[in-house]
């Protein structure tokens, strides 16, 4: 994933991300035990700051692994985090408990995404919802933006497109503003392009994860019709499957102190029953 560079030095780069975050100079100053004068001269280039600094002050301004090797190279250091290919053997471990996970959740689906929401890793609840979608979606990498969100994809039969598209496009524009990763840029350009699926209730909006059969499966009268989109505590997924709606909440979850950039890219969404009937018809599919 290639960095969008704001500026070539790391004192405007540190300024850019600060101000991001709005964090004032004299804030960062206390958290991060310095004074303001001293973040002033780092902003500006008059001070060159060392590798413990700068990993200091990305700590408190949350700035993402990946992007903190990026200020230490253009600092003049050496990365300090490894960027480790997932099927290299020293992350054996941790792909085994994650197809542990997944496997533990069935029938329920999960998936594992990387920064660019690349498909890793997916249940047989994940496969069972894709059933149908277009083949071209299905080539590796598989990406969950592209089969959510492409006419031939899920989005004919996710009930409550407009919605669940704006919740993801708008989890899209977070991470971008995070990453600042010009080939996620790239990739919401051409997911928030895609046409509407004809009769789907798009305008403006909506989200993530898995139904069957081809595009237009709901085309019709009522095409864009279905359960209330609301509940109390989430927003939830509404989507077709083998002529029923299903209904799921969605929840992400990610590595706690990551010190590989692999693994700091790495999350986990699982999909959880809304309703008895949802739950039911996925135990029946798998009974």
């Amino acid at each position: 994933m290639t960095t969008v560079a704001l500026d070539t030095g790391v004192g405007p780069l540190l300024r850019s991300w600060r101000e991001q975050r709005r964090i004032s100079q004299l804030e960062l100053a206390l958290r991060a035990d310095s004074s303001a004068r001293h973040i002033s001269f780092i902003e500006t280039g008059r001070s060159r700051p060392s590798e413990d600094m700068i990993l200091r002050l990305a700590e408190h301004l949350d700035i993402p692994v990946r992007e903190r090797n990026a200020l230490l190279v253009v600092a003049g250091y050496a990365p300090r985090y490894a960027q480790t290919a997932l099927d290299d053997p020293a992350l054996g471990a941790l792909r085994e408990g994650m197809e542990r996970l997944l496997q533990g959740y069935d029938p329920y689906p999960a998936l594992v995404v990387d920064g660019m929401y690349n498909v890793v890793a997916a249940n047989r609840g994940i496969a069972m919802l894709l059933e149908g979608v277009a083949g071209h979606l299905l080539a590796p990498p598989l990406n969950a933006m592209r089969l959510t969100l492409h006419p031939e994809g899920l989005a004919p039969r996710i009930r409550n497109l407009r919605e669940w598209r704006a919740d993801l496009l708008a989890q899209m524009e977070r991470q971008i503003a995070l990453a600042r990763s010009a080939e996620l840029r790239e990739l919401y350009e051409e997911v928030a392009g895609y046409p509407a699926p004809v009769g789907s209730d798009r305008a403006e909006g909506a989200g993530t994860a898995g139904g069957s059969g081809g595009a237009g499966s709901l085309v019709g009268e009522n095409a864009g019709a279905g359960p209330a989109s609301s509940l109390p505590f989430a927003l939830p997924l509404h989507i077709e499957h083998g002529g029923q709606v299903l209904s799921f909440v969605s929840s992400i979850a990610t590595f706690n102190t990551p010190m590989d950039v692999t693994v700091a890219e790495l999350a986990i969404e699982t999909f959880l029953p809304a309703d008895r009937a949802t739950a039911d018809h996925l135990r029946s599919l798998t009974s």
